[in-house]
């Protein structure tokens, strides 16, 4: 399917700086541009790749301004970044949907799905289970007894959704994740064993949701683990028993949350970041990539570096300190033998 230039930007609402007839069929990354293919400029540091690229459009910002002349035609918009995200959303949706329940499923009669349902090859539904419309269950997926799907859920090979789970409408959740899975309780015991304390509570997971691959969000001891509305979860992320995860919260790749830690709405961790169990964290948090929270955030809307989280501002003044401590060193040295020598000739005199 090809568009113009022209119809591009009247669905952005954007204007068109060069040639408003010429097409493309695909997408290119700007350093990496072919004929017929749509790129864009949002990050500075491939601003270079513009006057070099071979695409044949590229969505800039309305601020931008070249400094030569260019081969691609442009298209500004007040966010180039937002405005390909509206494209890539658009070419999706015109993407064909899967729809029937293959003869290889094994579907309880005591399920109930609903209209336009996909159900791939070897995937396993349980008794109880209630799916909404629209559903996209890709092969080898396991649905436990009681699961409740909303609306429009995607969920692709081997996802493994234990019983009496929830999620919500507009979720997707990618391949390989576990949900419900047993919280990580054991209590000792007078031989110095451990008893495993029964896991008795769901998971529920709110609307429009986005979980990634093998991510794995045990189900809680009593109640509930909490995923809210709009959170988006990365690949390889452990989410404890018990925890609550707020609203339109972004974790990236290889975090953790143990089990309780109550995370407020907005947040940013970056990857291989983790919050201790039992704590809070406020609102708006943000957090760099490796940053282990050890005590309850209350102030919202900070940033915060390494472990135990500091401010970021005192993290990298203090980081300044660190990375001179060889050079430090040597001058304290120095100044010692000097002092000794001073002491020397004191002592003579």
């Amino acid at each position: 399917m090809e568009f113009s230039a022209q119809q591009i930007a009247d669905y952005l609402k954007g204007k068109v700086v060069g040639n408003p007839e010429i097409k493309v069929s695909n997408f290119s990354k700007i350093e990496e541009g072919v004929p017929g293919t749509l790129t864009f400029l949002s990050n500075p540091k491939y601003t270079e790749y513009i006057y070099t690229t071979q695409a044949s459009i590229v969505l800039v910002n309305d601020t931008f301004e070249p400094r030569q002349e260019l081969k691609p035609t442009l298209i500004k918009v007040p966010n180039s970044y937002d405005a390909l995200a509206s494209l890539l959303l658009l070419v999706e949706s015109y993407k064909p949907k899967k729809s029937g329940i293959s003869p290889l499923a094994c579907v309880s009669e005591k399920a109930k799905l609903g209209e336009n349902a996909y159900v791939g090859a070897y995937t396993c539904i349980e008794d109880g289970v209630v799916i909404g419309k629209n559903a996209q269950i890709y092969p080898q997926v396991y649905i436990g007894d009681n699961v409740r799907i909303g609306d429009n859920v995607t969920l692709y090979p081997g996802v493994k959704i234990y019983n009496d789970c929830v999620i919500g409408n507009n979720c997707m959740v990618h391949a390989g994740t576990v949900i419900g899975s047993d919280g990580f309780g054991f209590a000792p015991n007078a031989e110095g064993k451990y008893d495993k304390i029964p896991q008795i509570g769901i998971v529920v997971i709110e609307d429009d949701v986005e979980i990634g691959a093998n991510t794995t969000i045990d189900r809680s001891t009593m109640g509930a683990t909490i995923i809210r509305r709009g959170v988006k979860l990365d690949n390889l992320i452990q989410i404890a028993h018990n925890v609550e995860v707020g609203e339109d919260t972004v974790i990236a790749a290889q975090s953790g949350l143990a089990g309780s830690a109550k995370v407020g709405k907005h947040c940013m961790f970056g990857g291989q970041s983790g919050v201790v169990g039992h704590l809070t964290v406020a609102d708006g948090t943000m957090l760099a990539a490796k940053c282990g929270v050890s005590n309850n955030i209350k102030e919202p809307n900070k940033a915060y570096h390494g472990f135990p989280h500091v401010e970021s501002k005192t993290f990298q003044r203090a980081f300044v300190c660190f990375r001179n401590f060889p050079a430090i060193r040597n001058q304290i040295l120095e100044l010692e033998k000097e002092v000794a020598e001073l002491k020397k000739k004191i002592e003579h005199n």
